[in-house]
């Protein structure tokens, strides 16, 4: 069975269906939104941004944290639905009911300064998934460097 969710032809946000593609950062319907797309890399989930001056936090050349929670908070539940439909045997788009999770709880750690005007590494890896909740980890990272680390926790939603 194959199980690619995603490929780099089609990010996991653009399976999302009209009902759920409004988010600001990451629904490809939003004409204003950051459109972050996350996809499947093997056991993992990879989504890359670069953050512009807009996103300054106090400290010049700096991203405020705010983005970051923002930037977690979406590859983390674009990660958990894309882990959801693997532990059931599905694939995004094959014509099922739509998985589709939201934000229960969102801890993060942040470790160093975050810069600006630098490709963005965000990561996500399934910690378990108890139905109707699904742990994912997140880590952030700018130059190698791991800037942020997130655990979330997810509910899914009926849609």
């Amino acid at each position: 069975m194959n199980h690619s969710i995603a490929t780099a032809e089609k990010a996991i946000q653009d399976h999302y269906p009209p009902k759920f593609a409004h988010c600001f950062g990451c629904g490809p319907a939003n004409p204003h939104g950051l459109k972050l797309k996350s996809y499947l890399r093997g056991d993992h989930t990879e989504a890359r941004f670069t953050p512009d001056s807009r996103y300054s936090g106090g400290v010049p050349d700096n991203v405020y944290g705010g983005m970051i929670a923002s930037l977690l908070d979406c590859h983390g539940t674009a990660s958990a639905a894309t882990f959801a439909y693997r532990d059931r045997g599905r694939v995004m788009g094959d014509g099922g009911p739509v998985i589709r999770f939201v934000t229960a709880s969102l801890r993060i750690d942040f470790r160093r300064p975050t810069p600006l005007d630098t490709e963005l590494l965000i990561t996500g890896a399934l910690t378990s998934i108890e139905s109707p909740k699904a742990f994912v980890s997140l880590a952030l990272h700018a130059d190698g460097e791991e800037c942020a680390r997130g655990e979330m926790c997810t509910i899914e939603i009926k849609s």
